[in-house]
């Protein structure tokens, strides 16, 4: 059923396309905004289309490296999202370009076009002296968008999970064909938060309901890498072995496996891997965290299973060892 906060107000989503963008549509939608899910290639956002209403959700092209893309799909936009960011560098498509060049050009351009409210995502961990530069140029993307729009809304999630993730589906994925599951830095930490949450979060600032900040986003639990993937592992019914990679030898073998198609592993990663990702003492305290706003966050054993059942031996439809009779 579609809601009233929107009032057909138009919201333009850049990366909608995306894992996020799909919850953060759906939000919108469901608030009754009209949106326009901006992205490179506008022609695979077909499925898009039926989280809204018929004519409620339209794709369109707009690229970050060029003005002019982003200056045409925000005319007319009562507020933007920018969801746009890259975890491997391409020659074009670097860190600096997209986290930080591009997120100033969306805030610069919203500010000139008279767009109200706007929201950006950044990462936790982002810190201007990070040795990732993933981390770094998300740092400067922040500090660039509240430079431009004093106001905006600036979400750090921690590492996210719900259907069509790209950590507890990749992993499973090798899971499924390899008996050993390698990992860089088992003890780092995360707060693993559900995909869905982050978008209520930023359907709170579209509507005008959060004031402008920088919000930590952690789930109910604080988990190791390790860990993670032994829920993972326990969800899909499979037993692999964990071979934890020291750092020392994952600088090594990262240069080489950025080459391999899919780059599994690139040299800032494993930099990334060295920080943990856990919302701040300071976060909560200011009240700029899940739990500040009022929502409860969802934990991991409600939703992995809805997606990650796929991945045991009979697929999706079989019944978990502790359901058996």
């Amino acid at each position: 059923m579609q809601g009233t906060f929107g009032n057909g107000q138009l919201v333009t989503v850049f990366g909608g396309s995306g894992f996020l963008g799909r919850h953060v549509v759906r939000a919108l939608a469901q608030r009754g905004y009209r949106v326009r899910a901006a992205s490179r290639r506008p022609d695979l956002a077909g499925h898009l289309r039926p989280l809204g209403m018929v004519g409620q959700v339209q794709p369109v092209q707009a690229n970050l490296r060029y003005p002019d893309s982003i200056r045409a799909v925000l005319q007319g936009a009562v507020a933007a999202v920018n969801l746009v960011g890259i975890m491997v560098e391409t020659r074009r498509q670097t860190f600096r370009a997209i986290h930080a060049e591009g997120a100033r050009l969306v805030a610069d351009i919203a500010a000139a076009e008279g767009v109200t409210r706007l929201a950006h995502l950044s990462a936790l961990g982002a810190a201007p002296g990070s040795e990732a530069r993933y981390f770094r140029t998300k740092a400067e993307g922040e500090a660039a968008v509240q430079a431009e729009f004093p106001t905006a809304v600036v979400v750090r999630p921690s590492v996210q999970f719900g259907q069509g993730d790209s950590f507890f589906n990749r992993f499973a994925g090798m899971a499924r064909l390899a008996p050993v599951l390698p990992i860089v830095g088992p003890d780092t930490r995360f707060q693993p938060v559900y995909a869905g949450d982050v978008a209520e979060v930023i359907a709170r600032a579209v509507d005008g309901d959060i004031a402008g900040g920088v919000y930590e986003l952690g789930g109910p639990e604080v988990v190791t890498f390790r860990e993670a993937m032994q829920r993972m592992l326990a969800v899909i019914e499979r037993r692999r072995a964990i071979l934890a990679l020291p750092f020392g030898i994952a600088r090594i073998v990262a240069p080489v496996a950025q080459l391999v198609p899919g780059k599994p592993l690139t040299p800032d990663q494993v930099r990334q891997l060295r920080y943990d990702a856990v919302v701040s003492a300071e976060a909560e305290a200011a009240g700029l965290t899940l739990a500040g706003l009022g929502m409860r966050p969802t934990t991991m054993a409600a939703i992995l299973p809805t997606y990650l059942s796929r991945f045991r031996v009979r697929g999706e439809f079989t019944v978990p060892h502790d359901a058996a009779g």
